[in-house]
């Protein structure tokens, strides 16, 4: 056996307690104190009471508890996600329905926005008869074309149909194609400036080619009511042209007309296709550029009938008149413009008034070295007149090759009209 001795044993062998600082036992007995009061179980508050009775009651009907902190409880949102879904196939089935019968028929969208309406119902918005065939309108022209036009269907004008035949059928017609772009400051010219200058060289193109009067081989008055009389010689040169044509002085260089005892309009349409640009000048100044064909229907006049004792006018004649001319033939006038819209504060120039400062043409289907300011259009029933054509054979639905002159081109022929 050890003879050692168990700490805090005395020497007879009694354990005695070890010695403790009275702090240190204070503090246990607070601490055990504590912990023994915080551990004790509690009687439940009334409310809580309340609340615990409440949610006993809902489990036992099977409801769930709303989630007052985190919101909607989760099945609840589900359930509005689920009712979602079932509103979406419901609707989907004629939604599906509706697409569907779209594809097959895309005309049946309000206004068409696809372009896809019957061919009666196009070619009534482009202006052809109900009663003839029709084509598909074409948009507007807002770039230079790339390549001519491809050839339409075989056909032979005639009164109710005069531009059958040929890709006008499907252009726009007369002032209405001759679209004005939205104007915008240049310069020191404002929006406003710009847009009335817009204006004026519309009336100049329409004046020049469409206006019934300027067609007849009268004076273009309108058109010229858009020239700047401060350009030097312009309005001087314009007047002699109109007051003795000649081979180089033709009134043709500026304006479409017809001998009213030789051709009459076949009806009132003239189809229009081009597009007109602006852009700031080089002379502190609005450039505009105008790039516009014109193809006019014509019937002869001196086969058109008569009532005995009556003179004839200029008017063209109406269907069933009396057996008159019904043979159509085309002319087709080609005319690119640049004009200029002045600062009269840096310039001699006419407010408002416009410049002229290049004009070509293309004439299709007329008389070559005729030069008595009139279009002569070519019948197939008539007799050739003018000389003989000797230069190329082109197509004058061509838009997209230039035509500017060097005045050493010769009379040649057109591929179709």
């Amino acid at each position: 056996m050890s003879d050692k001795q168990p700490e805090g044993a005395g020497e007879s062998g009694e354990f005695k307690q070890p010695s403790v600082p009275d702090d240190v036992w204070e503090r246990f007995a607070r601490d055990t104190e504590r912990d023994i009061r915080s551990s004790a179980p509690k009687e439940p508050s009334a409310r809580a009471r309340m609340v615990t009775e409440r949610l006993r009651q809902k489990d036992a009907k099977g409801a769930q508890p709303e989630g007052w902190r985190t919101g909607p409880a989760w099945r609840e949102m589900d359930g509005r996600a689920a009712r979602r879904r079932r509103l979406w196939a419901i609707l989907g089935v004629p939604v599906a329905i509706a697409v569907a019968l779209v594809a097959v028929k895309p005309s049946l969208l309000p206004g068409d926005p696809f372009g896809t309406s019957s061919d009666a119902s196009s070619g009534a918005s482009a202006g052809t008869p109900s009663g003839g065939a029709s084509a598909a309108a074409l948009p507007a022209e807002t770039a230079p074309p790339t390549a001519a036009p491809s050839s339409a269907a075989p056909d032979t004008p005639t009164l109710d149909r005069p531009f059958a035949g040929s890709p006008a059928e499907r252009w726009a017609d007369g002032a209405a194609a001759i679209v004005v772009p939205k104007a915008t400051p240049v310069g020191t010219f404002t929006s406003g400036q710009v847009a009335a200058a817009l204006k004026r060289a519309k009336t100049l193109l329409v004046g020049a080619n469409l206006a019934p009067g300027t067609l007849r081989g009268e004076r273009p008055e309108s058109a010229l009511a858009v020239l700047d009389p401060k350009q030097p010689r312009m309005l001087d040169d314009v007047n002699s042209w109109l007051r003795a044509p000649g081979k180089k002085h033709d009134p043709l260089m500026l304006f479409s007309r017809f001998d009213p005892a030789e051709v009459r309009p076949a009806g009132d349409v003239v189809k229009v296709r081009g597009r007109m640009t602006f852009k700031a000048g080089a002379h502190a100044s609005v450039a505009i550029h105008m790039d516009y064909t014109f193809v006019y229907p014509l019937i002869q006049a001196s086969k058109a009938s008569k009532a005995p004792g009556t003179t004839e006018t200029s008017g063209a004649p109406t269907e069933g008149s009396g057996g008159g001319s019904t043979e159509v033939a085309r002319t087709i006038v080609r005319r690119v413009l640049d004009l200029e819209l002045l600062d009269p504060r840096k310039y001699q120039a006419t407010p408002g008034k416009l410049s002229i400062t290049r004009y070509d043409q293309d004439l299709g289907n007329t008389a070559c070295d005729v030069y008595d300011g009139f279009l002569h259009p070519q019948f197939d029933s008539a007799a050739p007149t003018g000389a003989p054509p000797t230069g190329p054979t082109t197509d004058p639905y061509d838009r997209s090759r230039g035509i500017e002159h060097s005045g050493t081109e010769t009379c040649g022929t057109v591929s179709r009209t």
